[in-house]
């Protein structure tokens, strides 16, 4: 009986090694192929990493802000009698907006006018009767002195009455109107908005270390998240003459022209000042980097080794025997499609600009530039 189970025992053992043997057996063959698999070529375009000379910048996020803004309000009270505008007219100087009610201040002027009038013949009389010696010199004095107050106090209603139009200060865009008809106004009450704009102004501020760099005539260049393919040229017309004691900040004007009334007050701007100096840069298309957390890198397109080339060069159409490296590089500025490697690439190096998803280290590529991403340094959209 014990005979028996040892041969049972060592038959079940035997069974199950090799059971586990062809297991291990497969799974080795399997690796093994998976291993020496040659990786599928991925077609991609390239392009040359070059050196070129940038003009030198500044950049800095800014307000738009009229030259001119107020909130057109009423000097004294009343009841709004007229509205002369309508939303969003275009003013000039000078034109009329809203009239008060305004008869009661009417019919006082013409009281003190006529008061004044009196006076001022009564002081003629009292001349004549001075120059026949009829009348004192104090007498004289004391009708001029009426004349003087009569004739000051019609002025002043006069310019009280005058209270009772509001006109534009300035030529400019009108916002919506706030008041209505037969609204009763108190002094301050805002009317509407008035805003000029054109030219308009763009606010920005710099550190205190860029102020050795710029100055008032350089070129500044807005672009609005209004309009993304439109760039505004303008002129620095401003700097503040103090820096700003919590930030250590610069506040500077740029001035633009905007005759389509584009830019309007309270917008954000991203502002490039343009430098007279420039320095050579490298540069390589922005669709030719593989932005990561970790870190950004691009894919140098470099000859494969020997063994590797046979391969790809069966693989692949061209028969140019090329694989991707992986390299981690540093970036600076970037303008239109471009972008400036500080640190990683050389110029003159080749690089991949389409089909980064696909590539990986050593991975063989073929390489068709029938079409080419865009790379250019100021680009303008189709429709411009």
């Amino acid at each position: 009986m014990t005979k028996r189970m040892v041969i049972m025992l060592v038959c079940v053992g035997v069974l199950f090694g090799a059971i586990f043997g062809w297991k291990a057996f497969v799974n080795h063959m399997m690796t093994g192929f998976f291993d020496n698999m040659p990786m599928p070529v991925a077609n991609v375009s390239t392009a040359e990493a070059t050196r070129d000379e940038w003009a030198l910048s500044l950049d800095a996020v800014g307000t738009v802000e009229a030259v001119n803004g107020v909130e057109v309000t009423s000097q004294v009270g009343g009841e709004v009698a007229a509205i002369e505008f309508t939303s969003g007219d275009q003013v000039k100087k000078g034109d009329l907006l809203v009239r008060l009610e305004s008869r009661a201040d009417q019919a006082q002027l013409k009281a003190l006018q006529a008061t004044a009038q009196l006076a001022a013949q009564e002081y003629d009389r009292y001349q004549r009767l001075f120059k026949q010696g009829s009348i004192s010199q104090s007498e004289l004095d004391s009708r001029r002195a009426q004349r003087d107050q009569s004739m000051a106090q019609a002025d002043a209603q006069r310019q009280q009455l005058s209270y009772k139009t509001i006109r534009a200060p300035f030529d400019g865009v009108l916002g919506i109107r706030r008041v209505d008809i037969g609204q009763y106004l108190q002094p301050g009450t805002p009317v509407v908005s008035l805003a000029q704009l054109d030219p308009i102004f763009v606010n920005f501020a710099l550190p205190e270390q860029t102020l050795s760099k710029i100055e008032t005539g350089l070129t500044a260049r807005a672009s609005l998240d209004a309009y993304p393919d439109q760039t505004f040229e303008g002129t620095i017309t401003a700097i503040e003459p103090g820096v700003n004691e919590t930030t250590r900040n610069v506040t500077i004007q740029a001035s633009f022209e905007n005759a389509d009334q584009r830019m309007r007050p309270g917008m954000f701007a991203n502002v490039a000042i343009q430098l007279p100096q420039s320095e050579p840069v490298v540069v390589i298309p922005r669709t030719a980097v593989a932005y990561a957390p970790y870190g950004n890198a691009v894919f140098v397109i470099q000859d494969a080794p020997a063994k590797e080339s046979e391969q790809a060069e069966q693989q692949s159409e061209d028969g140019a025997g090329k694989i991707v490296r992986k390299r981690f590089v540093k970036l600076g500025r970037q303008r239109g499609d471009l972008v400036v490697v500080e640190s990683g690439l050389e110029p003159g190096e080749i690089i991949a600009t389409s089909g980064l998803l696909k590539l990986r280290n050593d991975a063989p590529v073929a390489i068709e530039n029938d079409v080419q991403p865009s790379a250019e340094a100021t680009p303008e959209p189709a429709n411009s």
